[in-house]
């Protein structure tokens, strides 16, 4: 259980950098960034292919499949919705909704042997913080000049990213239970193939043409950020994420996924060089101890 909550954890410290990095590279189009991340992904997957291709297990057409469906699902997909809200919403909103998956996968995926009085603590101490979270967003949000239906078109995606990675989580982790005999690494780097053909292929279609890029002045923060996302929280994230998935219960993963959203703010207030608000505070402290009751939980 320790290791599960260890790699739970530090996958949503590397996922809580996904939130800032839209912001760190201004001129880049979202499916740029999209492209940028996952091809890196795809990358590192390939290469840890290639260097273990005696110990690794190779999947069926059938597993194939299935990853590059969860790819779409929980990749690129669920990032471009994300990277787009962020352009058009600020952080602070979708970093508040995507805040709520832990509660959606808490819900979907509590144990049939846990009472709902053992889940009840921690679910109302993360809908404790996230209220105030809530307040706290909107207020800093109401300070921000207008930006019209941009605002509300990037709720809007920031919903799609929601239900996209609420999906992801709940068939990711039934599906490594199915299939003990498929190891988290090798799960992860047949989705990170998989992931890294479909970016490219977006990038081809959608993306903006070399000569663009070319001019772009801030090429040095913009290749950091997409190795560091596509090998950080792409690969090693998913790897690690894998882990917490195959030995720790679906609802308690679930749990886990706030450290996401605490770490995403911990970064923004950052970048930002700003301290947290009282109500921040607060929210990020139930959020912590939200946790805590869940583990004590699922003991």
């Amino acid at each position: 259980m320790l290791t599960g909550l260890v790699a739970g954890l530090a996958a949503g410290a590397l996922w809580g950098l996904v939130f800032v990095v839209p912001r760190m590279t201004p001129g880049l189009s979202s499916v740029d960034l999209t492209a940028g991340r996952f091809i890196s992904f795809g990358g590192m997957a390939a290469l840890a292919m290639l260097v273990t291709w005696r110990r690794h297990t190779w999947p069926t057409a059938r597993q194939a499949a299935t990853a590059l469906g969860m790819s779409l699902l929980g990749a690129t997909g669920y990032y471009l919705l994300l990277a787009q809200s962020i352009v058009y919403a600020g952080s602070e909103v979708p970093t508040l909704i995507i805040g709520t998956i832990p509660i959606w996968v808490m819900l979907l995926g509590k144990p049939t042997g846990l009472k709902w009085a053992g889940l009840l603590p921690g679910l109302l101490l993360t809908l404790g913080g996230l209220a105030l979270m809530m307040q706290s967003t909107l207020d800093h949000a109401a300070q921000r000049p207008a930006s019209g239906g941009q605002f509300w078109w990037g709720v809007l995606l920031a919903l799609g990213a929601m239900l996209c990675w609420t999906a992801f989580a709940l068939v990711n982790a039934a599906w490594l239970k199915r299939h003990p005999e498929v190891s988290a690494t090798e799960w992860a780097n047949w989705i990170g193939v998989a992931t890294g053909v479909g970016a490219f292929l977006l990038w081809l279609l959608l993306g903006s043409d070399v000569q663009t890029l070319a001019v772009l002045d801030n090429q040095a923060m913009i290749a950091v950020a997409c190795i560091a996302t596509g090998i950080g929280s792409g690969w090693a994230g998913s790897i690690l994420w894998n882990v917490a998935s195959q030995r720790l219960s679906v609802s308690l993963c679930g749990q886990l996924i706030v450290s996401e959203t605490l770490f995403a703010l911990f970064y923004s207030f950052l970048w930002d060089g700003v301290w947290p608000a009282a109500t921040q505070a607060w929210a990020a402290g139930l959020f912590t101890l939200g946790i805590l009751a869940s583990i004590r939980a699922h003991r």
